[in-house]
């Protein structure tokens, strides 16, 4: 799918006007989005116009607050695919400029929705700020809408087991190691990509190849091992992850490797897609590389496990979806990952 970027002062396509429109960072595409596409969709249904949801990059708080931002959930191209399965018919980026950023509220409606996008119903969420200096609040964007005759349909946020859900929440559960809560907020499990860089071999000494991350755009989850699935080389795998430096031959920098179970074949240079499904272990320190591979082994049994849960239908009647693992059967050949 290509993403549509746009400035907000060009003409917008004849194919983004007049329809139902929703703005947003939507980092995750989580629940509560899922929520406000669908009253997106029901509105553009209603207007006889496309639903056109709007996203930012880069994220305001890149220019505005750089210290202040943490990595996205999310790289842009996941976020437009997500989008359009929730129901937009156009995902339009924004760019982020300092000229955009200065705008008054009034500015930024008159511009983009108005002029730009000629919308007719506009819906967001109750916590949405537009504006310089993130001036313009629900109340604002209403009284707008009021006064250029359009519809502005206000979404309230969406709560799972009595708790919110936002990205900041699912941010801070990755940052805890928490997979599982994330999964429940996200509608499906966190995914992490990367491409494959060239390691020091030292998993396939021990007798479980990695393949080893680099170049990842996005939250990397608390350091540990994980119970991931895998999408790469035009299949979905069951794997195991470790996230963090190795202290046992130590090693200090951080780093994403992954082993796929029952995997032969070079994947160096390949984009790999890592869906975390539950946290094993922390990162540990071991006596003698014997008893890490000895640990290694408990690891991978167990991501087996959890992934074949994961695999069964009933495994996702309260939370994501099944990870799809195409391959779950015991190995048959050495796997050959650089």
């Amino acid at each position: 799918m290509t993403v549509a970027h746009w400035d907000g002062r060009e003409p917008a396509p004849a194919a983004w006007r007049g329809g139902a429109v929703a703005l947003g960072n939507f980092d995750g595409v989580h629940r509560g989005h899922a929520a406000l596409l669908a009253e997106l969709r029901r509105q553009a249904t209603e207007v006889g116009g496309p639903a056109v949801a709007i996203t930012f990059d880069p994220h305001p708080l890149q220019l505005l607050r750089p210290e202040q931002f943490q990595p996205m959930l999310t790289t842009v191209a996941d976020r437009a695919a997500l989008l359009r399965q929730a129901g937009a018919d156009h995902v339009v980026v924004l760019r982020t400029t300092p000229e955009l950023l200065r705008q008054s509220p009034e500015e930024f409606f008159r511009d983009v929705l108005h002029a730009g996008l000629q919308a007719r119903a506009v819906v967001e969420g109750v916590n949405f700020r537009f504006g310089h200096d993130r001036r313009g609040t629900v109340e604002t964007l209403v009284r707008l809408c009021q006064e250029a005759g359009l519809r502005c349909v206000i979404v309230p946020p969406v709560e799972r087991h009595g708790e919110l859900i936002s990205s900041s929440r699912i941010r801070a559960a990755l940052l805890r190691g928490e997979v599982g809560r994330a999964a429940e907020g996200l509608g499906r499990p966190y995914r992490l990509r990367g491409v494959v860089g060239p390691g020091q071999g030292r998993g396939r000494q021990l007798g479980y190849p990695t393949a080893n991350l680099r170049e990842w755009a996005t939250l990397v989850p608390r350091d540990g091992v994980y119970a991931v699935v895998v999408t790469a080389a035009g299949g979905r795998w069951p794997a195991a992850a470790h996230n963090g430096p190795n202290p046992t031959f130590g090693d200090t920098a951080r780093k994403v490797e992954v082993h796929l179970l029952d995997f032969s074949g070079d994947l160096l240079d390949q984009p790999l897609a890592v869906d975390f499904l539950e946290r094993l272990r922390d990162t540990r320190t071991f006596a003698s590389p014997a008893a890490l591979a000895e640990q290694l082994r408990a690891d991978v049994d167990q991501a087996r496990r959890v992934c074949e849960a994961a695999n069964r239908p009933q495994a996702s009647e309260h939370g994501p979806t099944p990870c799809g693992v195409e391959n779950a059967a015991r190995p048959t050949t050495d796997t050959n990952i650089r």
